[in-house]
């Protein structure tokens, strides 16, 4: 009866220090393809066990409330139901928690600690560095169809001067000014190249990211366009710009952008797509999902089931003529399509109907519905300025033959004898040097932007602005 005691004495002894060593905040570095993502446990005691919260910092995200805490034998569980998030770690004697970060099927290592954790330094050597040897001005300007206001940097050559300049404008998703991705900054590099050459440049932050104002999630490509529309009228008004002598360059989503901005106004003087699309939105994302499917190394049995999917549910989209039926027939369908098949599998950590939704939610967003539907012939057929078309061989996410093709074919049809098609060597979707072309290598890359493909632009632009 003694051990007995003595055994439960010691055991409740053993919980007690390791409650006291769980409870209080955890700071984590989530890495995803190159990017480093800050994040925060706050671990608290209760009645019934414990309690947490998540925050995102770099994502301005905090208190995001936890589903599921539970620490027992010295490991930690930590689940967000509604995000599909799982963590799952040991505490260490060292007082580290080493551990797996776990989002809709994919795993990720992610240790924390008690102490703060700092990020690792990117080497990205082509990122310049202040002090510039040019004029920089923060700057706001009026997007007044959209009553919101987007915050920029304009570089000059020199303060004093007149000066062609270029707006600068950013691919799909939440992009800041320069364009950050994966520890890249890639419109920082561009602004910089062409700024030390003579050419002013204006960048901006999207809609509702960093310090424009707006909000990004409910806005289309439409809508983007408006905003570069804006960032057009403010160039017009500065008396260091050249008037006759303003031209847009977009990356990806951005090189749909640019012609519709420039068939509309007679003040673009000339267009650059980087990476551009000439196809529909629906045939560019079956394409993408399959030569970045196969590249990494999904069955071809695998990729077909996917392209029956994508393509019938971006048919129920395109045919759609109500919101609400169209998300109860897209639900249907997918959910037919995970029952139908017995190979299918539902990512860990999250239910059936929670993967679904998800599914769901992301197909009917205002910017895919658009996207999907969306043709960009409709504005490359108008667009009468000279016109740069640029893309990689090995990009996988904007196929650089069948759009470059398409792009070319359309303009002459619109009767533009001014156009310039190339196709680079060796360059991914960021105009990366590259070995596969996927888009985990992009943060593994050193290189920002290729030399090759800004020496390209810069001439192409001489050539312009000489005339």
């Amino acid at each position: 009866m003694k051990k007995i005691i003595t055994f439960i004495f010691i055991f409740g002894a053993i919980s007690a220090v390791f409650s006291q060593e769980v409870r209080g905040t955890w700071n984590g570095i989530l890495k995803v393809q190159g990017m480093q993502l800050g994040l925060v446990f706050h671990i608290n005691k209760t009645d019934n066990g414990f309690s947490s919260t998540m925050d995102s910092p770099d994502q301005k995200a905090f208190g995001i409330p936890v589903t599921k805490t539970n620490f027992e034998n010295s490991k930690l569980t930590i689940a967000i139901a509604n995000a599909g998030i799982e963590y799952e770690g040991v505490i260490g004697t060292d007082g580290i928690i080493i551990g797996t970060f776990k989002q809709s099927g994919q795993s990720f290592p992610m240790n924390l600690s008690k102490e703060k954790v700092e990020k690792e330094i990117i080497k990205r050597p082509q990122e310049p560095q202040k002090p510039y040897s040019y004029y920089t001005e923060e700057v706001i300007f009026s997007n007044k169809l959209a009553k919101i206001n987007l915050a920029g940097t304009l570089s000059l050559p020199a303060k004093e001067g007149v000066f062609p300049a270029v707006i600068l404008i950013t691919g799909s998703g939440a992009q800041n000014r320069d364009e950050e991705l994966l520890g890249h900054k890639p419109f920082l590099v561009i602004a910089d190249y062409l700024t030390k050459n003579g050419i002013a440049v204006l960048r901006f932050d999207d809609r509702g990211i960093a310090m424009s104002k707006g909000e990004f999630t409910l806005a289309t490509t439409l809508d983007f366009a408006t905003d570069v529309e804006a960032a057009l009228q403010y160039l017009q008004k500065r008396k260091e710009i050249d008037q006759k002598k303003i031209g847009l360059i977009g990356h990806s989503e951005g090189g749909i952008i640019a012609p519709m901005v420039a068939n509309k106004s007679k003040n673009i003087s000339f267009i650059i797509l980087l990476a551009g699309t000439g196809i529909p939105g629906d045939e560019l994302l079956l394409l993408q999902q399959e030569l970045i499917g196969r590249a990494s190394g999904i069955s071809e049995d695998d990729l077909k089931k996917s392209k029956i999917t994508n393509t019938e549910v971006f048919e129920i989209v395109k045919n759609a003529t109500n919101s609400d039926q169209m998300k109860k027939d897209i639900t249907n369908y997918i959910t037919k399509s995970i029952k139908s098949d017995p190979e299918s599998k539902i990512p860990d950590g999250i239910s059936e109907s929670e993967f679904i939704n998800m599914q769901v939610s992301q197909i009917t967003n205002p910017w895919m519905q658009f996207f999907i539907k969306y043709n960009p012939a409709l504005a490359l057929e108008k667009v009468n300025c000279p016109v740069l078309a640029l893309n990689g061989d090995k990009d996988l996410q904007v196929p650089s033959k069948v759009n470059l093709e398409a792009i070319n074919k359309t303009l002459i049809k619109g009767g533009n004898k001014k156009v310039t098609i190339k196709e680079l060597p060796n360059l991914n979707h960021l105009f990366q040097e590259c070995k596969t072309g996927l888009p985990e290598e992009y943060s593994e890359i050193e290189q920002t932007i290729s030399p090759l493909a800004l020496t390209e632009i810069l001439n192409w632009i001489q050539i312009q602005t000489k005339k």
